[in-house]
């Protein structure tokens, strides 16, 4: 919906293995996040039908850091989400995206890697959307929802500054051209 005003934005429903887009017809293929989901090789095999000969393709992680100014809040909600995360010991943070993933997904293709600082400042409410938007936890209604919400809360409450807590990321991004 965000984007439905741009002309040459595209949105399709289907999966990483099987777009539905036409042989050779974009430029850039992008994953952030979701490469856990993805069947590597069909991925892979799919991306490089869809690509445009020298297209790109980009995967991206964002890694919550624990350390520094913000480590005890990092470590709350890192409690939270073994707490209360479905599934969050198998896709949740810093389970995906290592260097052997990545270099298998691309191979034998060169690809480049660069790594930036990035973070979230975030209003209770911004970190409940956060939250919520992470596959691995329970969505409203859920069991264990209610009591993950409250702690949520409590946690904002015990360690934001100004009305706001800060999560800080390193941004990894994986880069290449595949053939």
């Amino acid at each position: 919906r965000s984007l439905r005003g741009y002309e040459s934005f595209t949105s399709v429903a289907a999966t990483a293995e099987a777009t539905t887009m036409e042989d050779h017809s974009v430029d850039f293929v992008a994953a952030g996040q979701a490469f856990h989901w993805f069947e590597p090789g069909r991925a892979r095999t799919e991306f490089i039908r869809i690509l445009r000969p020298g297209g790109w393709t980009v995967l991206v992680w964002n890694t919550r850091r624990g350390q520094g100014k913000r480590a005890l809040f990092l470590q709350a909600y890192e409690r939270l989400l073994d707490t209360y995360g479905t599934d969050y010991g198998e896709v949740g943070h810093g389970r995906h995206g290592s260097q052997e993933e990545v270099r298998a997904f691309f191979a034998p293709s060169p690809f480049e890697a660069a790594t930036f600082d990035n973070r979230q400042v975030l209003d209770l409410c911004g970190l409940k959307g956060r939250l919520l938007s992470s596959s691995y936890v329970p969505a409203e209604g859920e069991p264990n929802s209610a009591e993950m919400l409250r702690d949520l809360e409590r946690t904002f409450h015990e360690h934001q500054e100004n009305g706001a807590v800060t999560i800080e990321y390193d941004t990894r991004v994986y880069y290449g051209r595949l053939w």
